[in-house]
């Protein structure tokens, strides 16, 4: 089964955004190897602010343009960064990330947030990874409006 067939089976008539969030970053978690954060940042006053994730404690607030996951809401584009270390204004929440993934979140035209996820390795993320992530994401788009 592909992760957004799984993501459209978690989300699917449950309309609570938390608990949504909350269980899709726990499928991220046990299906991808090799990461050590899986997450959600949502758009609050301006900033992304951490919500549900799987890993380490993190960063609680991220301004727009700031480090991979402000710059992918500053361009709203998914990034992929082979090297964290190499990125202009990488905020390093763990010191043992080394490459990332951001895909944006869009509710009603605007961003609603991003999906983050970060590997110890570097050059982690495959052209088939930002695919497949990027579906899932459009799940959630699609199922955002009928949350709470």
């Amino acid at each position: 089964m592909r992760i957004c067939d799984e993501v459209r089976a978690l989300v699917e008539g449950v309309s609570y955004v938390s608990a949504n969030l909350a269980n899709v970053s726990a499928l991220i978690w046990e299906r991808f190897d090799d990461i050590n954060w899986a997450g959600f940042y949502e758009m609050k006053d301006g900033k992304l602010v951490l919500s549900s994730f799987q890993g380490k404690v993190a960063c609680v607030e991220i301004k727009i343009g700031r480090g991979v996951c402000g710059t992918a809401v500053e361009r709203d584009e998914t990034l992929v960064v082979p090297d964290v270390h190499k990125f202009p204004t990488h905020i390093a929440c763990d010191s043992a990330s080394n490459s990332e993934i951001v895909i944006p979140i869009h509710r009603g035209g605007e961003i609603f947030g991003v999906l983050d996820i970060d590997s110890p390795s570097l050059n982690r993320f495959s052209e088939e990874d930002r695919v497949e992530l990027e579906a899932a994401v459009k799940v959630l788009e699609e199922f955002l409006p009928k949350m709470r």
